[in-house]
C-alpha cells in the first residue's frame, strides 16, 4: 500500500469518526451557562463571536415556546441540521447542525424565558471538533436570528 493510500486510508476513517461520533444529550442539551444579559436592537445584531462557536441574547416579542418554536422553524429549513433534544414547551431545543463536506457537528442550545416585554432568547452555538470555529457558528446564528 503506497502512501497516497494510507492517506486516503487515514482521511477516511476521520470522516467515520466524526459523522459518527455519538451526540449525547446529556453533553450538549444542557442549560447555557452564564446567561448574557440581552442587548438592546435586532437579535442577529446580539451575536458574540467566540473563539470555539457565538452567542446571543436578545428579548423578542411573544411567549417562550412560541419564540423557540419560530426559531425551530428556521432551524428546520437549514441545511444539515436536525433536533437533538428539547421541544419549544420545555424551554430549551439543541440542534445538530452538520458541515456539507467533512459533517463537522456544531451545537446549537437556544432557552427562551419570559421577561418583563417578551422573552429572552439566548443562543449558544459551539463545534464539537477542532479549536478554531473561522466564525461559521456566528455567521449562522446571525442568519437564523435575522429571520427571527
Amino acid at each position: 500500500m503506497g502512501v497516497g493510500s494510507v492517506a486516503v486510508v487515514v482521511v477516511v476513517a476521520v470522516m467515520g469518526i466524526i459523522r459518527l461520533a455519538p451526540s449525547n444529550p446529556g453533553v450538549w442539551d444542557v442549560p447555557i451557562a452564564n446567561r448574557v444579559e440581552a442587548g438592546l436592537g435586532p437579535c442577529a445584531d446580539q451575536v458574540e463571536v467566540l473563539v470555539n462557536g457565538a452567542r446571543s441574547a436578545c428579548i423578542v416579542p411573544g411567549q417562550p415556546a412560541d419564540v423557540l418554536a419560530k426559531l425551530g422553524a428556521i432551524a428546520d429549513a437549514y441545511p444539515r441540521t436536525t433536533v437533538l433534544a428539547g421541544i419549544p414547551a420545555d424551554g430549551r431545543i439543541t440542534w445538530i447542525s452538520r458541515s456539507k463536506v467533512m459533517g463537522f457537528p456544531d451545537y446549537i442550545t437556544a432557552e427562551a424565558v419570559a421577561v418583563s416585554g417578551g422573552t429572552q432568547l439566548d443562543v449558544y452555538a459551539r463545534q464539537r471538533f477542532g479549536s478554531l470555529d473561522l466564525g461559521v457558528n456566528a455567521a449562522r446564528l446571525k442568519l437564523w436570528l435575522g429571520q427571527m
